[in-house]
């Protein structure tokens, strides 16, 4: 027919399996944020004691306390850290009602949660991973002095982790902007001078470009055709790692994240095969994270073409998350 060789049946049940498969994945992750915002607003914190959880909530908290204190500053008077703890509650369950937030602080608490597992299982240091220190020594100056940047940035993801914190400057700029306009919300029309001199002195020193997330993946393209070794988690890091997944299978990069939970081997599977990886490689890093979980049947047979194509119409209803 015109040169062209219909797909045969076995390609059709491959495909459709893996689709499958995916599509369940996918009913997983569409249930996320609703849960996550049900348990944020409970009245009862000890009922839910999830880790993950917490860290959602903390860096939440974290973030309607650093608007508030630059609210209270911006009026010129003393008592900043008391006029944050009256309001921080309020704004903090204001801003929980973004999906998107809520969406990006879960996926940095999952990636905190795995470079955790990885310190504990491996011995992998959270912040100078063995990649890394390769790449600050590395002769191309563009990789030398971007894995330095991204050292320092990881650094901070490290020590605000561990606090439970999220400072507001590590916001991609999308998402910085839109809890601008949420907190702009919360004063509403009678906002006061105060609240706009606030957000103009925020404003100002926001710089998406500095942040971790915009450094590491500077850092992925810098290192051209070597960014396939960034997919060897052990020796990447959670963070590097993650950056690389997303940039060589084109996902958003929370959704990489989150792929790595033992319910979406597939997607993750797919993901490192979208970016290059050998099925057999594959097999080696889901056995890495999850131990006791089978191994993704028929990744020989999906080439990286296929594996993308997959991933692109599955995660059409996320978004950037």
């Amino acid at each position: 027919m015109d040169g062209i060789s219909p797909m045969d049946d076995a390609e059709k049940k491959r495909g459709s399996s893996l689709r499958d498969a995916l599509a369940r994945g996918d009913a997983a992750l569409a249930g996320i944020q609703p849960i996550l915002s049900h348990l944020l607003s409970a009245p009862d914190h000890s009922l839910f004691s999830d880790e993950i959880v917490a860290r959602v909530r903390g860096m939440i908290a974290d973030l309607a306390n650093q608007i508030l204190r630059a609210q209270a500053e911006s009026t010129g008077e003393n008592g900043r850290d008391a006029f944050a703890v009256r309001h921080a509650e309020a704004l903090g369950e204001h801003l929980q009602a973004s999906c998107e937030l809520l969406s990006h602080c879960h996926a940095l608490a999952v990636e905190w949660q795995v470079t955790e597992r990885l310190e504990a299982e491996f011995g992998l240091d959270p912040v100078l991973s063995p990649l890394m220190q390769r790449m600050i020594a590395d002769a191309d100056g563009w990789v030398s002095s971007g894995a330095m940047a991204a050292l320092a940035a990881q650094a901070r993801f490290v020590q605000s982790q561990r606090r439970m914190e999220l400072p507001i400057a590590e916001l991609p700029g999308d998402l910085f902007h839109r809890t601008l306009l949420n907190w702009r919300e919360y004063c509403g029309e009678g906002q006061s001078e105060a609240v706009t001199r606030a957000e103009t002195k925020l404003r100002a020193g926001f710089d998406e470009g500095a942040g971790r997330l915009a450094l590491l993946s500077r850092l992925v393209s810098a290192l051209g055709e070597r960014a396939q070794g960034a997919l060897a988690i052990e020796e990447a890091g959670s963070g590097l790692f993650f950056t690389a997944l997303a940039n060589l299978s084109s996902q958003p990069r929370g959704l990489a994240v989150l792929s790595s939970h033992a319910r979406q081997a597939v997607r993750f599977a797919l993901g490192l095969r979208a970016a290059g990886m050998q099925a057999a490689q594959i097999d080696e890093t889901l056995l890495m994270l999850h131990p006791s979980g089978a191994p993704v049947a028929g990744l020989a047979d999906i080439g990286e073409r296929e594996a993308r194509t997959l991933l692109a119409s599955s995660s059409e209803g996320f978004g950037a998350r």
